[in-house]
């Protein structure tokens, strides 16, 4: 079965960056659409961003383009680097994967998910 692993997360300052990353295996990770959801204590998970086989992006509104998301096929990985990182962007981020080459943005749309990687922003 796909096996998903997050990594990068961490406690920065408001404004700080940071660079999460998600290894891929048991599966042919150039075929899948990948996402990046968040949830926060006592909130829903909500969609960060996506990207299609072919690097199609999509993100979340609250993004407002300080965030990237890129893959590298040849390592299985995809990362989402966020900038200007503010207090509300705190919580448990969650890689994600599809058997579709096409990205989504519904929680409902993801085949596997990984276990979670912490990102706290102290302002």
């Amino acid at each position: 079965q796909v096996h998903l692993v997050e990594a990068g997360g961490g406690s920065v300052q408001a404004g700080d960056s940071l660079k999460l990353s998600c290894v891929v295996s048991g599966g042919t990770f150039s075929n899948f659409a990948m996402g990046w959801f968040r949830q926060a204590p006592g909130k829903e998970r909500e969609f960060v961003a996506a990207i299609s086989w072919s690097g199609i992006t999509f993100f979340g509104d609250f993004v407002k383009g300080r965030h990237t998301i890129s893959r590298d096929n040849a390592k299985n990985t995809v990362y989402l680097q966020m900038n200007s990182l503010k207090p509300e962007d705190t919580a448990l981020y969650y890689c994600a994967g599809r058997y579709s080459a096409v990205a989504a943005t519904a929680m409902t749309a993801y085949d596997f998910w990984g276990q979670g990687t912490q990102v706290t922003v102290s302002s």
